[in-house]
């Protein structure tokens, strides 16, 4: 009996197989325990807070964590702003209603000042205390909400620069694909994390100015790759007959050029996302980042560097980051090869 060379395929192509199904498999799990992480950490202030989600007092209802009240709503004495955490407050809200907590009383600021600090885990702080008093949960969980945030505005401004930049690049060509390479070169030989260090030295960095400077200086690796896939696309017969018969030029870019070009994009984007997130974590580690006070996983790394006797703060922050990242990488790979039929598909057609 002959056998044909299909045949003598068929186990390569179904470790092949079984192999891209794993892959699949496991980015789909590591994409569920990052998008429920990420989830859990939008409401960091009904897990973690300082003050009562709900308090029913005199009969009337009040949401402390949407508006603030006054002392002397609850029985005080002051106008100032009412601490719930004040014996006093506590005892006068339940002689005469309730109040619903948090699973943790501390916001990411909070100091207990019952215990001395940096202070191991307890059944009240479940990560301990940092080297200022702060519950290390409730830093953790805020710092991941800013750090993941963070890094997906990143992300979603430089994919969309670049896909600007490359398309135009790729599309026209000539002289605007000569200054845009020039450009793109002279961008990618600036230091950022130095420029990043002077800026902050001058300005105190905000969230939104933060991101900017990175997003300026993160685009011109991803606008090649871009430019090289609109410059392959364009070169195909049915995009040329389509200009030939008079089809505008941005309706050739919208519905023929940029799908190829958002397939370069989206295989690239967890890099992207991740270089983000390094570049924080490691400008907030050196104290360039955010500014003071804000939780972040750079700012708990430090502080377990220069508190080796608090080894639960180190090994918080970099746990968190490991996991992170380990879930990035997973989507990552699960994403490319998702995307791999359809970049065999583009280019089979050129």
């Amino acid at each position: 009996m002959d056998v044909g060379q299909d045949d003598l395929n068929l186990p390569d192509n179904s470790k092949k197989s079984s192999r891209r199904l794993s892959t699949l498999k496991r980015g789909k799990y590591a994409a569920i325990v990052f998008f429920i992480l990420f989830f859990v950490s939008l409401f960091a202030e009904l897990i973690a807070n300082d003050k009562p989600l709900l308090i029913s007092y005199k009969g009337e209802l009040f949401f402390p964590i949407l508006v603030s009240y006054p002392e002397t709503q609850f029985g005080g004495d002051f106008d100032s702003e009412a601490d719930y955490t004040d014996p006093f407050l506590s005892e006068q809200i339940a002689k005469q209603g309730w109040a619903l907590w948090s699973f943790v009383h501390y916001s990411y600021s909070t100091i207990n000042y019952e215990l001395s600090y940096p202070s191991p885990p307890t059944s009240e702080n479940w990560l301990g205390l940092d080297d200022q008093g702060r519950d290390v949960f409730a830093r953790l969980l805020y710092g991941i909400r800013i750090s993941l945030g963070f890094s997906f505005f990143i992300t979603i401004n430089i994919a969309l620069l670049a896909l600007v930049a490359g398309t135009l690049q790729g599309y026209l060509g000539g002289l605007t694909d000569l200054f845009g390479q020039r450009v793109s070169e002279i961008w990618g030989s600036v230091p950022v994390m130095f420029v990043v260090m002077i800026v902050s030295s001058l300005i105190q960095p905000s969230f939104f100015t933060l991101s900017m400077i990175l997003a300026l200086f993160g685009w011109h690796y991803l606008a090649q790759l871009v430019r090289a896939e609109v410059l392959r696309t364009r070169q195909l017969e049915y995009i040329q007959s389509a200009l030939i018969v008079g089809v505008p030029d941005w309706r050739v870019i919208w519905r023929h050029i940029m799908p190829n070009a958002l397939i370069a994009t989206l295989s690239s984007l967890p890099f992207v996302f991740s270089g983000a997130l390094g570049s924080l974590i490691t400008l907030d580690f050196l104290g360039f980042g955010l500014p003071v006070g804000y939780p972040s996983l750079g700012e708990l790394i430090s502080q377990g560097k220069n508190n080796l006797h608090a080894p639960w703060l180190g090994l918080t922050g970099c746990g968190a980051i490991l996991l992170i990242v380990t879930l990035v990488v997973l989507m990552s790979e699960a994403i490319q090869e998702w995307l791999s039929p359809y970049k065999d598909k583009y280019h089979a057609e050129g």
